[in-house]
């Protein structure tokens, strides 16, 4: 049950170590390694240029009830800006309240606040069925014109090489 008291707020600094446990849990759950820490968060968020936002959602000082990760993204095709999310977690406890959806939605309004964003971009994994059907639900439809591709560090540092 939704408690009166849950609040979704823009992680700080001081909430490192509580992302990163939810981070932990959602690799967990989708058989993910989760090399990630408290530090390296606090580097890619928290730094020079950061490059995600999160929110989290607590009933209180000591629940973590869920947690979004997400960054600009801009298409020219659409001439807009967007957000797209690479992290969203809800505790078992919390699924069916229909927090997932509120967690879209404040990062949706923040973002649009921050920098116009007008769409919302994810990836679902495809042994996902119950995110895949939750995603459904709330309206996202896949793109049949995009391919998800990806160069894994060994690449990157490769191509970064070539000029």
């Amino acid at each position: 049950m939704l408690s009166t008291l849950q609040t979704i707020r823009l992680a700080e600094r001081s909430d490192l170590a509580l992302l990163n446990t939810a981070l932990a849990a959602l690799s967990a759950e989708l058989n993910d390694p989760h090399p990630a820490t408290p530090e390296f968060l606090e580097q890619a968020g928290f730094g020079p240029v950061p490059t995600f936002y999160a929110l989290i959602a607590q009933s209180g000082a000591d629940t973590l009830d869920g947690a979004i990760m997400f960054s600009p993204v801009t298409s020219t095709s659409m001439a807009s800006t967007g957000t797209f999310v690479s992290d969203l977690w809800v505790a078992q406890t919390m699924r069916g309240t229909g927090l997932g959806r509120r967690l879209l939605a404040a990062a949706a309004d923040w973002s649009a606040m921050r920098w116009g964003a007008g769409y919302l971009k994810l990836s679902v994994y495809d042994q996902s069925v119950q995110s895949r059907k939750f995603y459904d639900r709330l309206g996202f439809v896949p793109k049949d014109t995009e391919t998800t591709m990806f160069l894994d560090k060994s690449g990157f540092k490769t191509l970064k090489g070539c000029k």
